[in-house]
């Protein structure tokens, strides 16, 4: 019953709907020959690899934290993985301690900042 009701938390999606989810940062990595390959989706448990133009790149954190990002604010994603090791464990902590903090204040913005809600800056 307890393993019905985890996999029922985590509804599927396919490799293309988390592809047409990173939309922005894909743009990005066709500009760069960058790839990111969608090996896994099970139980919401998200596992990919940033190939290609990705390999070697030192920007590559930043994108991984980019995608870590889009795809944690859905739903039914409860983990995102990359086999590379492309996002380091500080960065995936920064994230979550942001995406913490924007779901327990509602959305202002402020005329000083301007800074809309969901960026990563």
């Amino acid at each position: 019953m307890k393993e019905e009701m985890h996999t029922a938390l985590y509804m599927s999606i396919t490799a293309e709907e988390i592809l047409a989810e990173i939309g922005p940062v894909q743009e990005i990595l066709d500009e760069h020959d960058g790839v990111v390959n969608v090996l896994d989706t099970t139980d919401g448990n998200i596992m990919l690899s940033l190939d290609g133009g990705c390999n070697g790149c030192s920007s590559t954190p930043m994108t991984a934290m980019q995608i870590y990002y889009s795809l944690k604010k859905l739903d039914h994603i409860h983990d995102v993985i990359f086999v590379n090791g492309e996002l380091p464990e500080y960065m995936r902590t920064f994230i979550d301690q942001k995406m913490a903090k924007e779901a327990a204040e509602p959305f202002t913005e402020s005329e000083d900042t301007k800074q809309p809600r969901g960026e990563i800056v």
